[in-house]
Order: structure tokens, then C-alpha cells, then sequence
């Protein structure tokens, strides 16, 4: 792995790189690494220099977003091996404007395909966020060591190991969220269209989201202010008449969240629990659940009412979920084909002669053939089928369906009104709605802790379809040795906020008692309540700091 000069950063950043360097070959969160020395090629590699509001911040780029410098953006493919963007991610732009350090690429699932981080062409992302520490748990024997999650497990890992302050990840059914739960940390799905995703390699574009991890929940805000603005140049950021009429619903919110002065600064709030999205394995598991309903209770001891709420749409979820995402990951794959960009594979000649198999010879066939990993053409045929006359209104319709109930079902639950309705509906359901709902929803983040990598390697190589089998073979009583068959079970308690396009932020909730991984907690708003939701992190960061239950990272 070649690394990339920057200019002079400060000593405490310059320290992270060189333990990045140290670090990556056992933990392989980095695709692409910065140097501690030296000067970039044009100047422009880390952003460090610049006045701004993460000035001295440290922050690793999921190598989903495209950077103009000469790190490659591969999408930890062989199809983009050794692609190098002309163009940068617009948040990469706002980070360096803000005066951050990028310290490198981080690994990640092909595309952005998996919920573990082993369907990559750079060997999967070992989680170092175990009971003993990075080093003990880089140490483990390798069948026993852990996987970080996916999508963004490299930008997991490379947080958890304190090689970096933020990083930027990518959600686009979880990506962001589990593998912070597994890791320990901080991870945040804002409101879909609030941050630019200009830049960004598109996987299933109406879910595809800007990420943020950190182990600081006031760093994440910061980080988020610092990127949060309306893109012309992106079609699906949400314009700013939208973007002042959901700060004016929630302004309340935030404004008792912020300037609270007793010790119940959540007074008022009031925080739902799906029973629907907790499913019976997961409430057989005390050792699981007892992280969550710590959660709760601090929750109550900040001065929020917790209630349990119905959402009986959330178990379609998953289902609808990997239809459309197959779908729109199997149009948007399509412009990689060996001509214009990235990997074409050399014995191609254009003809479909001397191989007895036809199209096998042709130019698109072996490239793609060559180019994508498993998963990535297991969900491109999935899409494809979904997408075709005869599968269109059986499948693709009706997943569209069972998003807008969920939506609708989410909306009833928020006593926030949703304001990408119309002004008018809006107003309406503010005046009907607000004396009723919640604030909040919550819930656990995974069903078990972190499987091990070479059980979640044997599951995802084996699992077929999205709706096959049931959880009986996820676990969540802290075993995770047993294979997980249908490792897409994994994003069951993730893909709601997704279909939704609502705010969701993984928190690290404790560990589990039984093999001492950690444990995630989901707090859900309402679209547009992002820094609402950024705020009770912070108040509940502080009572457990308070009482000397926060877990310092373990460098």
C-alpha cells in the first residue's frame, strides 16, 4: 500500500499516522494511507493549515468519496483498483475548507455490498474493539478474532483504534450503524438529502447517505455542522427553504436540549420503543439486552418519559429493503463495463470466439465477470430479476409499497411533523400531532455482538436471498461463533430509519456481559431533527462521564 505525502500536521495527528502505518497490516482498516511527513503532491492532500471549525481534527474517508488527490477511490473493488477521481466529494471539500487532517482511504464492503467488511478486494477489516484492547484484540488467534462490520467497518476501525477523530462512512441500510455497534462507538445516518453526496459512488441512490463516526458525540456535531448545506450540484440534496422549515419545527427541541441548566435536560421528551423491532431471540437475551435497558433508565434519569409504541410494518423491512437496493445497485453498476473507466480484463478481445461459451468472450461479460466480487453480482441478478416484467409488480411495486407504509407508520409514531410533506400538510399535522406521539424511537442496534470473521466470511458466502431462513442462526446470547447463515438478518433493526430517510445514531450502549463486545443503541428522529438527536447524545455522553461509566478509547 503506497502512502500519500501531506503537509506538516500537528504532533498529536502526526502520532495517529504513524500508528495507522503500525497498526494497518494486522488491522486492515486502511485501503490508502497518508504519510506523517513530507509535502503532498499538490498541496492539497489533508486540508491542514486552514482556519476552520475542526481545525486539529483527525478524520479517516470511507473509500467510497472520491478525492482529488492521488489516493485511488476504489470502492474496495478490482473493478476501480486503480481508478483516480478528477472531481472530489463535496464533504471532502468542506472538510478541508473546515481545516481537517485526511490521514487516508479506510476499507469497506464492495460498493458498499455487506454487513461485515469480508466481501473486499482488500481482505476483510479486523475489529479491535474487544475486551482487552486494540493490541489483545489484533492478537487473537484468527479464527477467534472479530469482524469490525459493514459496509464502513474500515472507517469502524480505524475510529475504535483511535487512529483518527471522525471518519467519513456511508449508510445506505446500515452501513454506518452496525459496524459502530460492533466497534463501540458513534454512528450517525443523518436525515437522507441533508449532506451532499456529490462524490460519492452510488450504490441504491434513493438510500444512499453520507455516514459520520467518532467516539465523541460532540465532535460528531461539530463534524456534521461543519458539512451539513443544500448542494446544487447533488439532484437529491434537499433545498434550503426544506432545511429552515425542519429547523423551525424542532427548534424547541433543540433549544430545551441545548440550554438546559438542572441535571433533567431531557424534561419533556418523550422517547417510544418499538416492541415490533425487538424480535423474540434478542428479548431472550438478557446479556444483550441489558446494555439497552441501561440505556433506557438513563434516558429516564435525564427527565424523558419512555413508552412502548407499535410498529407493525417494521418486520417488511428487510425484504423491501434488498429489493430496492438490488434494483437500483444492478442500473446503477451498470456503467461499469471495462470502456471509459476502471478494470477490463485483458484476455477480452471483443469477440465471442474460442472459448466455447459464447458471451463469455465479450468484452462486458469477462469484465464484469472478472471485475465484481460474489455479493456484488448476487445482488446485481437480484435486481435485475426484481426489475423484470415479470417479477416488476410482484416485487419491486410492492416493496415500494411497504416503504411508504413504513414511512407513514413513522411519521404517526413522531409527534414532529414530517416537513418534506407539503407546507400545508405539515402545518396541519403539527397543530393535530403535537400534544401526541414521541420524540424519539429507540432500539437495539444489532441482533448479537460481533461475529467472528470467519464465521461472517462462511455466512455471507453462503447466504442466497434476502428473505431466506429466519435469525434462529444469529445469536444473540453473545455466542458468535456460530455461522450466521443469512448475514442480510443483520440489518433487521437498521433498515426502517432507511426506508424512511430518517435520522438514526448508533451509540455505544456498554458490552456484553458474557463475552464483553460491545453493545449498540438506536435513537430515531423525525427527518430534519438531526442536531435533536446529535443533543441527547451529548446529555446522555455527559451523565454516564459523570458517573464514571464512559468508556475512554483504548488506544
Amino acid at each position: 500500500m503506497r502512502a500519500t505525502p501531506v503537509r506538516s500536521v500537528p504532533a498529536r495527528i502526526a502520532r495517529q499516522l504513524e500508528r495507522a502505518h503500525e497498526l494497518n497490516p494486522r488491522l486492515n482498516a486502511f485501503t490508502h494511507l497518508y504519510s506523517p511527513q513530507g509535502s503532498s503532491r499538490d498541496g492539497t492532500a489533508d486540508g491542514c493549515g486552514q482556519a476552520g471549525s475542526l481545525q486539529g481534527t483527525s478524520v479517516a474517508v470511507k473509500d467510497i468519496f472520491a478525492t482529488a488527490d492521488d489516493a485511488p477511490t476504489t470502492c474496495a473493488s478490482k473493478t476501480l483498483r486503480q481508478y483516480r477521481s478528477l472531481v472530489e466529494a463535496t464533504v471532502v471539500k468542506r472538510l478541508r475548507r473546515a481545516g481537517a487532517t485526511l490521514t487516508g482511504k479506510t476499507n469497506m464492503d464492495e460498493f458498499g455490498m455487506g454487513s461485515a467488511n469480508v466481501h473486499t478486494d482488500f481482505g476483510p477489516v479486523v475489529n479491535p474493539a474487544g475486551p482487552g484492547g486494540v493490541e489483545a484484540s489484533l492478537a487473537l488467534p484468527v479464527d477467534e478474532q472479530r469482524a469490525a462490520g459493514g459496509s464502513s467497518g474500515g472507517s469502524a476501525a480505524a475510529v475504535a483504534s483511535g487512529l483518527c477523530d471522525v471518519a467519513l462512512a456511508s449508510d445506505t441500510g446500515g452501513s454506518t450503524r452496525l459496524p459502530a455497534a460492533y466497534c463501540g462507538i458513534y454512528g450517525f445516518k443523518p436525515s437522507y438529502g441533508l449532506l451532499s453526496r456529490y462524490g460519492m459512488v452510488a450504490y441504491a441512490s434513493s438510500l444512499d447517505t453520507v455516514g459520520l463516526m467518532s467516539r465523541d458525540a460532540s465532535k460528531l456535531a461539530q463534524t456534521f455542522d461543519a458539512l451539513e448545506a443544500f448542494e446544487p450540484l447533488d439532484p437529491t440534496s434537499v433545498p434550503t427553504a426544506a432545511r429552515e422549515r425542519a429547523s423551525a419545527v424542532h427548534a424547541s427541541l433543540v433549544e430545551t436540549l441545548t440550554t438546559a441548566k438542572t441535571d433533567r435536560p431531557l424534561e419533556g421528551v418523550r422517547i417510544g420503543v418499538p416492541a415490533d423491532l425487538i424480535p423474540q431471540p434478542l428479548l431472550d437475551s438478557k446479556t444483550l439486552l441489558d446494555p439497552f435497558r441501561t440505556f433506557l433508565a438513563s434516558l429516564r434519569t435525564l427527565g424523558a418519559s419512555v413508552t412502548s409504541v407499535r410498529f407493525p410494518a417494521a418486520p417488511l423491512g428487510l425484504s423491501a429493503y434488498y429489493v430496492l437496493a438490488s434494483a437500483e445497485a444492478s442500473s446503477n453498476l451498470a456503467r461499469y463495463d471495462g470502456v471509459q473507466y476502471g478494470y477490463r480484463a485483458a484476455e477480452s478481445d471483443g469477440t465471442a470466439e474460442g472459448d466455447g461459451h459464447g458471451e463469455k468472450g465479450l468484452l462486458y461479460a469477462k469484465t464484469r465477470s472478472a471485475g465484481f466480487g460474489k455479493e456484488v453480482k448476487k445482488r446485481i441478478l437480484l435486481g435485475t430479476f426484481a426489475l423484470s416484467a415479470d417479477a416488476f409488480d410482484n416485487y419491486y411495486l410492492q416493496a415500494q409499497r411497504v416503504r411508504r407504509m413504513i414511512q407513514l407508520e413513522l411519521d404517526g409514531l413522531l409527534r414532529a411533523p414530517n416537513v418534506l410533506q407539503s407546507p400545508a400538510l405539515a402545518s396541519t399535522a403539527a397543530a393535530a400531532d403535537m400534544n401526541s406521539g414521541v420524540d424519539f424511537l429507540v432500539g437495539p442496534s444489532a441482533l448479537s455482538t460481533a461475529p467472528t470473521v470467519s464465521s461472517a466470511t462462511s455466512a455471507q458466502t453462503t447466504s442466497s436471498t434476502a428473505s431466506s431462513g429466519t435469525n434462529s442462526s444469529t445469536r444473540p446470547d453473545g455466542d458468535s461463533s456460530a455461522p450466521l447463515q443469512n448475514s442480510y438478518l443483520q440489518d433487521l433493526l437498521t433498515v426502517p430509519a432507511s426506508l424512511a430517510g430518517l435520522p438514526a445514531l448508533s451509540l455505544p450502549a456498554g458490552r456484553d456481559a458474557s463475552d464483553g463486545w460491545p453493545v449498540g443503541v438506536t435513537l430515531m428522529g423525525q427527518w430534519g431533527s438531526d442536531r435533536a438527536v446529535l443533543e441527547v447524545a451529548q446529555r446522555w455522553e455527559e451523565l454516564r462521564k459523570s458517573r464514571g461509566e464512559w468508556e475512554e478509547g483504548r488506544d
